[in-house]
């Protein structure tokens, strides 16, 4: 679809032209053409949308309500989400180059998915609970963190949006969205939706901004939380900049995860489920099983699966329903993955599929798919993110060696391991360092958290645990009678549910 420039920043829900003259340049991965302009957010701007999500907080009506009238407010934005997933799906696949197959389920599906789960898990919540003991009773609340600094990236703009915004606006807080310079356009298409659903004035803004600004915004004295998912590198600066201030923060990072092949495993089932798990978004996602584990015995049978199953993955027009490999999301990023495809041969890796650019397209930022061979666990190859469609195939002896490559990273963000045995399997997911393990394909869902350890993040979204993260706990010590009249409460309260 085209995309419409816009004049506007919206600063507490409302549109509001920028204090400066920059614009950000929109830009097809696909034509290598402008496609559409934002205005550049200054640091002006960043003071007049804390400013408004400051006095919202403070004084306004949206943390003062009761959770169920947020969430009443969130289920309409619910139905006016899902009447737009087209608009969204299209203008996703025009900014950053995803597929549109894809962009219909993991751009718009998996987005709104997202939100169900939020809602349901909202419905639920002990926002305010009593605890007794005998050394005193408390009535516990859950009071909104504050005003939150979201700070989202290009790869999968909508779902990372959702999974920082929905728990936030849940719990009370007020936002100030970040989207990233290469995708703006559907945060405006978000932030739309959740005012035309009833959230409040000064309750939400979003500031297309680079790097500098957004530093600005996430250093705030004005802001009590920062919520960022993006690279390793900029986490550490963020986490340094929260960290000197105190301020709540949590980081979803990059990733180098395993995917372990066992001897029994289903290979034909296992190696398809790749076609998601290891390449979609082209590639473009922190999660992906990039380093592929198998032991010598079965390294063939592995190898000959991926190089047919990436004969079967089109590369081309990503709005073209049929194309499931679409070109990298600037000029900057195939740069860096042709980067590591020549490190990799340097380092003594053979690329038995790929390895370069598509010969057929003179124009669109485009890298083949590639699968290495003979890479060992040591080279930067298996260590190093690269965000493309690059997969390392790495060989062991046992399960015991297996265990040790995919925990030799710096990284622990998720994981998968393929068995016919699924207790075996589980067991083996117990000793693997990382936030998730999938078993044969079997995605955790968006009730469950979410997010990395070691150099992979801090903190976790989705789940109770994605929307406790907005909150602050107060203790209140009160009187059995107190707790008495509470618990009675409560249960009247279910029963009459």
């Amino acid at each position: 679809m085209p995309l419409e420039s816009l004049d506007h920043l919206i600063i507490g829900g409302a549109p509001e032209s920028s204090s400066g003259g920059e614009r950000i340049e929109v830009i097809s991965p696909f034509t290598e053409q402008i496609i559409a302009t934002v205005p550049a957010a200054t640091v002006a701007d960043v003071d007049r949308a804390v400013a408004a999500a400051r006095a919202a907080f403070d004084t306004g009506a949206w943390p003062r309500m009761a959770p169920s009238d947020r969430l009443a407010v969130l289920r309409r934005f619910r139905d006016t989400y899902a009447a737009s997933q087209e608009t969204i799906a299209e203008t996703v696949t025009a900014e950053m180059g995803c597929p549109i197959s894809l962009s219909r389920s993991y751009q718009t599906v998996a987005p709104k998915l997202i939100l169900d789960a939020y809602l349901e898990i909202a419905a639920a919540y002990p926002f305010e609970s009593v605890r007794r003991s005998d050394t005193g009773n408390a009535l516990v609340v859950r009071e909104p963190v504050g005003v939150v600094a979201a700070v989202v990236p290009w790869n999968v703009p909508q779902a990372t949006a959702m999974q920082k915004v929905i728990p936030a606006l849940l719990a009370g807080c007020t936002v100030v969205l970040k989207p990233s310079p290469e995708t703006p356009i559907d945060a405006y298409i978000l932030a739309d939706l959740l005012h035309r659903s009833g959230v409040p004035d000064g309750v939400l803004s979003v500031l297309p901004a680079g790097r500098d600004v957004s530093e600005y915004l996430i250093s705030h004295p004005g802001v009590d939380k920062v919520s960022f998912t993006g690279s390793t590198v900029a986490g550490r600066r963020i986490a340094s900049i929260c960290g000197n201030d105190l301020r709540r923060v949590t980081l979803e990072l990059g990733g180098k995860s395993a995917g372990i092949f066992l001897d029994d495993a289903d290979f034909d089932a296992a190696v398809e489920s790749l076609r998601f798990a290891a390449l979609r978004n082209s590639g473009q996602v922190c999660s992906l099983k990039t380093r592929l584990l198998v032991s010598k015995r079965k390294e063939r049978d592995l190898v000959d699966r991926l190089e047919a199953l990436i004969a079967t993955m089109p590369l081309g027009d990503p709005a073209d329903a049929d194309t499931q490999i679409g070109p990298m999301v600037t000029a900057r990023q195939r740069a860096r993955i042709e980067n590591y495809l020549e490190i990799g041969r340097a380092e003594g890796a053979s690329a038995v599929v790929g390895g370069g650019r598509p010969s057929e397209y003179d124009t669109g930022w485009f890298v083949e798919p590639t699968v290495f061979t003979g890479v060992t666990s040591d080279m930067r190859i298996a260590q190093e993110e690269i965000f493309g469609p690059v997969l390392s195939v790495i060989t062991y002896e046992d399960e015991d060696e297996a265990v040790r490559i995919a925990n030799h990273s710096t990284y622990g963000l998720s994981g998968a391991i393929y068995t016919s045995d699924v207790t075996h399997g589980v067991a083996l997911a117990r000793r693997i360092r990382t936030g998730t393990v999938e078993l044969n394909g079997s995605p955790a869902g968006f009730h469950a958290p979410m997010g990395g350890v070691k150099n992979s993040g801090i903190g976790r979204e989705a789940g109770p645990e994605g929307l406790e993260v907005y909150t602050e706990p107060k203790s209140i010590g009160v009187p059995a009678s107190f707790a008495d009249e509470f618990d009675r409460a409560a249960r009247d309260g279910d029963a009459a549910a």
